[in-house]
């Protein structure tokens, strides 16, 4: 019999899930999935978890799973590593990235390198995950992004997931790595509810490491971007696709290892590119992106010279005006795509 496709009104809508409930999910299944898995962390085990990413995770799987420490990011990571290379697989969560600098040595030269420096006999599969770059009202010593200091170092994976489906399915893979994955979330997205694919919906689903996303198909210019700055990109493109520009708005994903052929092959059809964070700009990830197309093939189809929309140069300032003055808005984004496209 021929196959009865519904229309669009009879399917049913897709559920909608917070970014937090969607890292809660991929914890949960995969705590299930392998009993090596464990979450350390402050907080993480009876109060549920700072920003409660951990909820219910310690009333299901007890203390020896789930482990509230003190507030110590360098003894915990080192625990944490040390039982990575033990054979464990730790999910090790920072407060904020601003207080993993505590424990960068146990990230950098502990985690990233063994694996090198023992000729691959020692793996350490560990995520170093929590939120990162800025929050709101909480001033330069919470507001860093790490994504061009760890993306710097070789020896790890760097993931910055935007939509729920992307936190829950570069967790799991990352979960699932054998080398350390350092997973930088935005707290200001752990409340966002984002529609979840069916796919996306099952214990099997898996974002690879290394892939971007193409969140939007366009002509004009080319807008790459991670994390949080994602939506303000997909915001923009829908503004200017009202005066006739149309953006192909790309979502990286992963900051290292960095997907440059999707972005080359967008550049190539669009002649246009601008790269977007909210990162500081000397030797950002943005600056990486606008190297690598400048070495590489895509250049000659470059119509004019890439541009970048960044945070601001300073540390992060308190008060609130200041503030929305630092980090890329919509209207940063709008004026350098015309800047770029000369309009």
């Amino acid at each position: 019999p021929p196959v009865r496709v519904l229309p669009p009104a009879a399917r049913a809508p897709l559920p909608q899930v917070t970014v937090r409930d969607a890292l809660n999910q991929a914890l949960d299944e995969e705590l299930e999935r392998d009993e090596r898995v464990f979450l350390l962390g402050e907080e993480v085990a009876q109060y549920d978890g700072a920003y409660k990413i951990s909820r219910g995770l310690w009333k299901k799987f007890g203390d020896k799973r789930i482990i509230d420490t003190p507030i110590s990011e360098m003894g915990f990571t080192g625990i944490a590593v040390g039982a990575a290379m033990a054979g464990l697989r730790p999910v090790c969560e920072f407060m904020t990235f601003n207080f993993s600098m505590q424990a960068i040595d146990q990230v950098i030269n502990s985690a990233a390198k063994t694996c090198y420096m023992s000729a691959g006999s020692i793996a350490v599969p560990i995520v170093f995950r929590g939120p990162n770059g800025a929050s709101a009202g909480v001033a330069a010593q919470h507001s860093q992004c790490f994504a061009a200091w760890y993306g710097h170092c070789p020896g790890l994976k760097v993931v910055s997931p935007w939509s729920s489906e992307d936190a829950k399915g570069l967790l799991k893979t990352s979960i699932r790595d054998d080398n350390p994955v350092v997973m930088l979330e935005n707290e200001l997205l752990y409340g966002v509810p984002f529609e979840m694919s069916e796919a996306a919906q099952s214990k099997d689903f898996l974002v690879p490491i290394g892939k971007a996303k193409v969140e939007r198909q366009g002509t004009h210019v080319t807008l790459v971007s991670h994390s949080r700055p994602v939506g303000h990109c997909l915001e923009a493109a829908a503004v200017l696709a009202k005066e006739g520009v149309e953006c192909e708005v790309i979502n990286l994903r992963t900051i290292r290892p960095m997907d440059i052929e999707t972005i080359e092959a967008s550049v190539v059809k669009t002649n246009h590119l601008v790269t977007v964070e909210g990162g500081w700009p000397q030797f950002g990830v943005g600056a990486e992106i606008c190297a690598r197309i400048m070495e590489g093939p895509a250049f000659n189809y470059l119509d004019a010279p890439a541009v970048r929309v960044t945070g601001a140069d300073v540390p992060m300032p308190y008060a609130k005006i200041l503030e929305d003055n630092c980090v890329p808005q919509v209207k940063d984004i709008i004026f350098a795509v015309k800047k770029t496209l000369n309009i």
